[in-house]
């Protein structure tokens, strides 16, 4: 059965019965609930159907790398030669900021990399990401984007959920909700890498829709998937057995989202474990493709990311639909040239293979990937025997690559310093409603009510950016 059709027939019975009723009548119910956790609970307020988008979408999944700490936008992917000219001298601009941490002097501090012209587009890309400044043609920049915090903690949740206070459901949660899987047997919203709740957490969606943290530690994709049975069928005698308790117990509480999420789960994680090894399984890649990403013994520096990346395309195209991948450290407040080369240099050439490998296997024009971080970095320097950088919220770079963007081009512009916009800023809501937009969503209409107010990503703020709109 398609996703309309199954979507016209959930909606007609539901409309006949209470959710728990209508559990009960579908099969075994709870096996029936975890197959996508695509319904839970619908009825607060969300005008978008699963299946049925509000526009053609141009894409139907999303990678999102987070940097978290703070990469700085001035020494990656926004050349600003004046720094060169005017190093060490007083910084000089007009409606400049107070540090953050008190110990950010006046003085510039140009790049320690050399920036070089990329592609047809000619993009100037710093030495810290040559791999990625192959693909400069196919990556859309955005130059000024700005936020309300230098704090770490507040920042992030803002890049993922649109709001400075805890709580609140990140941007994978509520694609999912939107959306729903296209996977019958992996989560539909997976977080590779960090263990933080803004990046993963539901807020006020129902539970079903908080990502599943995948490569926590170690090399193994989930650690507690193992089967603990002797044989399949003495785990399915149990599993029915659970099925049964689950049952009877869901019947005395009634309606409960938190223990219809946990039962999910539990079938959730019984199918998983077989589809998550087999997902993540890179034995059968080709050579070649391990070379793309930088996986094997003779690439240390890049092997664990890179696993990330291809374990993420193999996700991709069992149907997963949101995959952030994140990569922490990036917070130099000094050795900033030790500690942003050291970081770049494991990530660079698995983000390339992964564009790479998308465009050659077909899934990059209905794909969107995002490299964000939750700030950017000042062009003033911090007071230490090893430079770095403070914070700087009021002016960074986020790119986005796939279908439905311009290729090649960069949109926004900060000054001449890389400090405050002066043309085409934007801000994270303007972020998010793009990607919803991509995805075939109206931002604007893709809520949740909850404690009496319709709730959405983008709050009550946000514009498409329609000038990097292909």
């Amino acid at each position: 059965m398609n996703p309309s059709a199954l979507h016209r027939l959930v909606s007609r019975e539901a409309s006949r019965s209470s959710r728990r009723e209508f559990l009960q009548t579908m099969s075994s119910g709870f096996g029936w609930l975890a197959l996508n956790g695509l319904f839970a609970d619908r009825s607060f307020g969300s005008e978008i159907q699963l299946g049925m988008p509000h526009h053609p979408a141009k894409v139907k999944r999303v990678v999102w790398f987070f940097m978290d700490g703070g990469l700085s936008h001035l020494d990656s992917f926004d050349y600003k030669p004046k720094l060169i000219s005017e190093n060490g001298q007083p910084l000089k601009v007009p409606g400049k900021k107070e540090d953050i941490t008190g110990k950010t002097s006046a003085d510039i501090l140009k790049s320690p990399w050399t920036f070089r012209p990329y592609g047809k587009s000619g993009k100037m890309i710093s030495d810290l990401f040559p791999q990625i400044g192959s693909c400069a043609d196919d990556i859309t920049f955005l130059h000024a984007v700005t936020g309300p915090s230098p704090d770490h903690e507040s920042a992030i949740g803002f890049l993922h959920s649109g709001s400075l206070l805890q709580g609140f459901p990140s941007v994978g949660a509520w694609t999912q909700y939107g959306l729903g899987s296209e996977s019958q047997n992996l989560p539909g919203f997976v977080v590779m890498g960090s263990r933080k709740r803004q990046c993963r957490t539901n807020g006020f969606l129902p539970p079903a829709f908080q990502a599943s943290p995948f490569f926590q530690s170690g090399s193994s994709a989930l650690d507690d998937l193992t089967l603990l049975e002797k044989s399949k069928f003495l785990q399915a005698n149990k599993m029915q057995a659970v099925r049964q308790i689950d049952r009877s117990f869901l019947e005395t509480v009634h309606q409960n989202q938190i223990i219809e999420a946990a039962i999910a789960n539990h079938e959730k994680a019984y199918v998983m474990q077989d589809a998550v090894p087999e997902a993540t399984d890179l034995s059968k890649e080709s050579a070649a493709t391990l070379e793309l990403y930088g996986i094997g013994p003779e690439h240390k520096i890049t092997s664990s990311f890179g696993r990330q990346c291809l374990s993420a395309r193999r996700l991709l195209e069992r149907g997963v639909r949101f995959i952030e991948i994140t990569k922490g450290g990036w917070d130099q407040h000094s050795d900033l040239e030790k500690k942003h080369f050291e970081n770049a240099s494991a990530i660079d050439r698995p983000i390339a293979g992964l564009l790479k490998d998308l465009k050659s296997l077909g899934m990059f024009e209905d794909t969107l990937i995002v490299f964000a971080s939750e700030f950017g970095r000042t062009p003033n320097t911090e007071v230490s025997k090893s430079p770095g950088r403070d914070h700087h919220p009021w002016g960074f770079t986020i790119w986005m690559a796939g279908g439905g963007l311009k290729g090649g081009e960069s949109y926004g512009r900060l000054d001449d310093y890389g400090y405050l916009p002066v043309e085409g800023a934007v801000d994270i809501h303007d972020v998010h409603a793009t990607i919803l937009h991509l995805l075939g969503i109206q931002h604007e209409k893709l809520t949740y009510r909850y404690s009496g107010r319709d709730f959405r990503l983008t709050d009550v703020h946000g514009k498409v950016i329609r000038n990097i709109l292909a």
